[in-house]
């Protein structure tokens, strides 16, 4: 039976004395949604590597929510993809910190402003962008749908967005720049020596990319223990043709090695702009304005990568203070909901890239399902910015912003989607 229990409130007992060991007395007010995603999990009891029945959904179009998405890639994907996707270096302290201080943040709303038709749509990079969201790239991506990065191109391309094509997935970096004139993003590791990071750029120029995204917040690989755990072998699932020669298991000696000076040989290697991803500090901001840097990219890879490391949203406000109006500035990390994006936008970002919600909407849904994704982003954005009291991303400004506010969800990737975490609950513990 749905109870219609308040968070944070026992009609019983008065207001809880702490939020979140109230919300595991907590069963949702949405009971028409919550009884409807239930569905996906009530018919049986669950089997190793599946969701316990069928989708609710005949047509992953017609998703309302993202929380229908996240449970439908639940049912669809391994546990073992499930794990390389939603989980986080050793402790797993920074991917839970990403989300912490996102949820830190609290609005300051305006009212009685004419906000009839907001307008989210920004330019990055000189693309017009229906909403300041683009994908941020996803190594083995081919584990959430088969055809990698095809069906990510492709969404953009429909939906108005960016694609970044990382070069750890499927398939060759040629094949999917093939799929779209529209512009698009390559992100380089160094897997080799100069001569094979030379002619990896001759291949990303050749190919038509616009832009280079190199990640450098991989001196060291992190000790991702689910994965470990699992046995998963992220090296059996490298897309050899982007990796042509490389002896993967020699990787380590290039990516430890990497400098500024690094930066700007690949720079005017290819005449490409490049953006620098991993930026956690305002000191490597500044040394990226100073070196002519294209666009800096605040990022801790999604918590992937060192452990006990603060939050996106807190790096990006120091970023911000030394990069912005500069130099463009993306941001990563927990970002999922419409509201997480304007949060962003008034921090200091330009625009903001999806790494486990893109995940999810393809193993629900492939490119229709990330496309699905998009629109309800658009759709969450538009609502959030007309609630503040803005009609463009421009009147979106600090004093909207209220910090220090007490989360009231404890942190996990899908902590900010209620339905998906009740329907885990009670398919963890059997009472469906």
């Amino acid at each position: 039976m749905i109870s219609t229990t308040v968070p944070g409130h026992d009609f019983k007992r008065g207001p809880a004395a702490a939020p979140w060991a109230a919300m595991a007395l907590y069963r949702g007010p949405g009971a028409r949604l919550q009884a409807s995603c239930l569905l996906i999990i009530e018919s049986a009891r669950p089997r190793a590597g599946t969701a316990p029945c069928e989708s609710i959904m005949d047509d992953i179009a017609q998703a309302r929510t993202q929380q229908e998405l996240i449970i439908e890639a639940k049912k669809r994907l391994s546990p073992a993809a499930w794990d390389y996707l939603c989980g986080g270096g050793e402790s797993e302290t920074t991917l839970k910190r990403n989300r912490y201080a996102i949820d830190s943040i609290a609005f300051r709303p305006r009212v009685l402003i004419d906000v009839t038709d907001p307008d989210p749509a920004t330019v990055f990079m000189g693309q017009n962008l229906r909403i300041p969201v683009i994908c941020a790239p996803i190594g083995s991506l081919h584990l959430m749908d088969p055809g990698g990065n095809i069906p990510v191109v492709r969404a953009m391309d429909k939906f108005g967005s960016i694609p970044v094509i990382s070069i750890m997935t499927n398939p060759r970096l040629e094949d999917c720049a093939a799929e779209t004139d529209g512009y698009k993003i390559f992100q380089l590791y160094v897997r080799g020596d100069m001569d094979w990071v030379d002619k990896t750029l001759d291949r990303v120029v050749a190919a038509g990319f616009g832009a280079l995204t190199i990640t450098v917040d991989v001196a060291h690989y992190g000790r991702r223990e689910r994965d470990m755990y699992n046995r998963f072998n992220r090296r059996a699932f490298a897309q050899r043709s982007n990796l042509e020669g490389i002896d993967l298991t020699e990787e380590w000696r290039w990516r430890g090695a990497l400098t500024w000076d690094f930066i700007d040989h690949c720079k005017s290697h290819c005449g490409l702009p490049v953006l620098v991803k991993g930026i956690a500090t305002a000191e490597d901001a500044q040394i990226a304005v100073d070196r002519g840097i294209d666009v800096i990219w605040v990022s801790n890879h999604g918590g992937r990568q060192l452990d006990h490391g603060r939050g996106s949203i807190e790096a990006l406000a120091e970023v911000a203070a030394v990069a912005k109006g500069k130099v463009p500035i993306v941001v990563d990390g927990a970002f999922v909901r419409g509201s997480d994006m304007v949060k962003a936008i008034i921090v200091g970002a330009d625009v903001v890239a999806i790494g486990k919600l893109q995940g999810w909407a393809l193993a629900a849904g492939g490119e229709q399902g990330l496309t699905r994704a998009f629109e309800i982003l658009e759709s969450e954005i538009k609502i959030t910015m007309g609630l503040l009291g803005a009609n463009s991303l421009a009147d979106l400004k600090p004093a909207h912003l209220h910090h220090g506010a007490m989360p009231m969800n404890p942190p996990s990737p899908w902590s900010p989607f209620p339905v998906v975490t009740e329907a885990f609950e009670r398919w963890d513990r059997g009472t469906y």
